[in-house]
């Protein structure tokens, strides 16, 4: 096997011999074998392993398990804690799901910050076959019945050409250590009750199961690819891309037949899994959403927008008198005096310093907010702007607004207040610009 493995790694990924690589590991024989055969072909691996506290002390005692055979092997180890079960219940996941996006998650994080180009996982053939059954029973299109991709951005899978019984064996003949999950044991699992009663019986009918399933990946890959030129073309006729917002438009989209298979198509990536809702979207009214974990999809008007979901609540800053810069989610506010107005635009202003009462405030607008905008006689309430605009539902979670004292200087990118333009008489002028 580790012949083999030597070679799938010259073959199919070289760029692991000179890498730095985290390796995902549990206290199981998959993991344990994935390492031993790292270190036998001289890549420069170190260690990274859940608790998701799940086991109670057999979770506790999996963990002193790799921290010790981390020890023994002079490997660097990382570990982390999780509350799965919480993170479960607030994201309504499977358990084995947020399992999965607290573990990749992690690892993603600790490469970033510790510099290793590439995160390694112990997942092999009869991982693929579970997995292909899982998604087959589950509904799947052509991406769910690939498999587990050998490689996806920087996690890389080198055991998927292995079955289990080749894993096996290699670990008896190492005399290699490892402890068995209890959970494996129990057939509540979709995944472990595949493997223990539908696989034996697939095996005694096709021996060559894995063999045959491997080429049927293939066809399915390619297929995929095919699939992925005509989505590029698609998405160029119906939607348009500004930053993270991604706008659909609906009478466009409405021209592809079937719908549901065409929304599929276009955010099936975003982890969507309410499809007959997003499907009902079209035809419903505006401001109603769908939610995955990181997305949500907004019916705006004509427009079907996708935006990632928002991460934290914007809290108010100050801008003191001396400032020149502050950083916002919007771009950087850049202030400065100059002696002469320039261009003007919805993203760069000029304002009279001597009417500011400092520190200016940059905060959310809420309701009530009223301004006077630029050349225009009157007040207006800020929503009644938005709406004249508009202005869709997240253009107006994100809008910022600059006060001077409770008066609104300028609704950031968008409109200044009359009020604090420049006028002959002024003598101070500042230029606020949006970058």
């Amino acid at each position: 096997m580790l012949e083999i493995f030597r070679e799938h790694i010259e073959n199919t990924f070289p760029f692991l011999k000179k890498a730095r690589i985290l390796v995902g590991v549990s206290a199981g024989v998959d993991s344990k074998v994935l390492s031993e055969l790292c270190m036998q072909a001289g890549l420069d691996i170190s260690l990274a392993h859940c608790n998701f506290n799940l086991r109670a002390d057999e979770s506790d005692e999996d963990e002193k398990f790799v921290l010790q055979w981390a020890e023994e092997n002079e490997l660097e180890i990382f570990v982390q804690h999780f509350r799965t079960k919480s993170f479960a219940r607030e994201n309504n996941l499977s358990m084995q799901m947020a399992a999965r996006e607290l573990r990749y998650s992690w690892f993603n994080e600790l490469a970033d910050q510790l510099g290793y180009e590439y995160i390694l996982t112990a997942h092999h053939a009869d991982d693929n076959l579970e997995t292909f059954f899982i998604n087959l029973f589950r509904g799947s299109g052509i991406e769910g019945l690939k498999g587990i991709p050998s490689h996806k951005d920087r996690v890389m899978r080198p055991l998927l050409i292995f079955s289990r019984e080749t894993i096996l064996d290699y670990a008896e003949e190492r005399q290699l250590k490892w402890r068995e999950d209890s959970s494996n044991a129990s057939t509540k699992y979709l995944r472990n009750k595949i493997r223990k009663e539908l696989t034996p019986v697939l095996k005694t009918i096709e021996p060559d199961i894995l063999m045959q399933l491997a080429k049927s990946r293939s066809h399915l890959e390619e297929s995929s690819l095919l699939l992925s030129d005509y989505k590029k073309l698609v998405n160029q006729e119906v939607s348009k891309t500004e930053g993270d917002t991604i706008s659909i438009d609906i009478e466009k989209l409405s021209a592809y037949q079937p719908l549901k298979a065409y929304l599929y198509l276009l955010l099936s990536d975003y982890g969507f899994t309410q499809w007959d809702d997003i499907v009902d979207l079209v035809d419903a009214q505006s401001g109603k959403q769908v939610f995955s974990l990181h997305y949500r999809l907004l019916k705006d008007r004509q427009y079907l927008v996708l935006k990632p979901n928002e991460e934290r609540d914007f809290q108010p800053m100050e801008l003191h008198e001396n400032m020149n810069q502050i950083a916002t989610p919007l771009g950087y506010v850049e202030i400065n005096e100059v002696r002469t107005m320039g261009d003007t635009n919805e993203r760069t202003v000029y304002i009279d310093k001597e009417k500011l009462k400092f520190p200016l405030i940059l905060r959310k607008w809420e309701e009530g907010d009223y301004f006077y905008p630029f050349g225009v006689k009157g007040r207006k309430k800020i929503s009644k702007y938005f709406k004249d605009e508009k202005f869709s539902l997240f253009n107006k979670e994100s809008a910022l607004i600059l006060c001077s004292g409770k008066d609104v200087v300028w609704i950031v990118g968008y409109r200044s207040d009359d009020r604090y333009k420049v006028t002959p008489e002024s003598s101070d002028i500042l230029k606020v610009q949006l970058n």
